[in-house]
């Protein structure tokens, strides 16, 4: 996410959370289609090399406001950044524990 410069990068520590449905979460924003469809490639691309894993499940490729790519225990969403704001995953899931990256 870094590598194609996500913004506000946070990471959903869902392991306490009753009826979580997955371990993390890990959410990030762009400022376009293009940076948004970037992102969800270069994820998808990096789990492969890291640890011989294709996603399980993937939404949201056609619109590009919210592409979702689920590994079963890792969720990662990558948002447009007015939708982000729009559905707050990270107050929906506010018993998590936040993790916050920096950005390069």
């Amino acid at each position: 996410m870094l590598e194609k410069k996500a913004q506000e990068i946070a990471v959903l520590d869902l392991r306490h959370v009753k009826n979580a449905i997955a371990d993390y979460f890990v959410i990030c924003s762009g400022g376009s289609d293009t940076q948004v469809d970037a992102i969800a490639d270069s994820v998808e691309d990096e789990v492969y090399k890291a640890a011989k894993q294709d996603v399980w499940h993937k939404e949201g490729k056609e619109n590009k406001e919210w592409i979702l790519l689920d590994y079963s225990d890792v969720v990662a969403h990558v948002f447009k950044k007015d939708r982000r704001k729009f559905y707050a995953l990270e107050e929906l899931w506010g018993d998590a524990k936040i993790t916050y990256l920096a950005s390069e």
